[in-house]
């Protein structure tokens, strides 16, 4: 679980819902004062928010792009049903090109790519973004796998997953926090204690039930992500035991990406490092508008 330093966004940024032909989905939007270079929409991973990305949102807007990060269908902020086939990955990649398409028809001028957006998937945001690249990847610019890997999560991870949704299963969202904090550190030592609670607490537990099986039995894909010859940035910690930094390393180099290891960072650098990671997400998105535009 991501946990960002405060869930309180900066005064740059709207909080709304985004429109769109799948529904209507909770987000954070920056954006920036001056010309706007392009715009990004950001997808948080397994039991994450949009607040994930909370301390990202100011650099990135002072960079000159405007931010969306959202709530997919399902988690906090956002609603859902308790049918777990609404959650297939081919659904959740469906909301994300209805959420591309929403934010391009709202682009007005700016010196970016004709409204194409930036994605940014974190984890499981990760997957659901290339699925719909692999859907239809017109809508794109770039795509940024942030801490997501090319397949299934490590065993340990798949054991933790099918652990949560036996409980989940037979267990209230409540009942599942409290055994979830006998593993975390004392109270006073989890920041946004009470705020993490209450995220927990408004996903859906189908939501977690099916994404988390799509995290434990994701087909490599790398190959069908290569042939869509859009740009790829892989962006990681420098350790991650969700999937290992040298296999992150090795998909970058099968996709020909753009590849930027976190320093200090591990499975969350958007959290862990916010700054160095706004900047190498920044660097990534101006280098391909330099050589659109040279």
């Amino acid at each position: 679980m991501s946990r960002p330093h405060t869930f309180t966004p900066p005064p740059c940024a709207r909080a709304h819902r985004l429109r769109t032909t799948r529904g209507e989905f909770a987000v954070l939007d920056v954006v920036p004062p001056g010309v706007t270079h392009g715009t990004a929409l950001l997808l948080p991973g397994y039991m994450g928010s949009k607040e994930d990305f909370v301390t990202l949102l100011e650099p990135l807007g002072a960079a000159g792009y405007r931010i969306v990060a959202v709530d997919g269908r399902g988690q906090y902020e956002t609603g859902g049903t308790d049918r777990e086939e609404i959650y297939a990955q081919y659904e959740l990649a469906r909301d994300v090109l209805a959420q591309a398409s929403a934010l391009r028809a709202g682009e007005e001028g700016g010196d970016g790519d004709g409204g194409a957006v930036h994605l940014v998937g974190h984890s499981l945001g990760g997957q659901i973004a290339r699925a719909a690249v692999l859907l239809d990847a017109s809508p794109f610019r770039s795509l940024t796998l942030m801490s997501s890997g090319p397949a299934q999560v490590t065993e340990a991870q798949q054991v933790k997953v099918k652990l949560l949704a036996d409980a989940l299963a037979t267990m209230t969202m409540a009942d599942v926090w409290e055994a979830l904090r006998a593993f975390d550190p004392p109270d006073e030592m989890v920041p946004n204690g009470e705020a993490l609670r209450r995220r927990w607490l408004c996903h859906r537990p189908a939501q977690l039930i099916a994404t988390g099986r799509q995290l434990a039995t994701e087909p490599d894909r790398v190959a069908e992500l290569a042939a869509t010859a859009l740009p790829v940035h892989v962006l990681s910690g420098e350790r991650d035991d969700t999937w290992p930094v040298p296999l992150l390393d090795e998909m970058a180099r099968r996709l020909g990406a753009h590849r930027t290891r976190i320093e200090g960072a591990e499975h969350s650098p958007n959290t862990d490092r916010p700054e160095r990671t706004a900047s190498a997400l920044a660097s990534f998105w101006d280098g391909l508008r330099t050589a659109a535009h040279p």
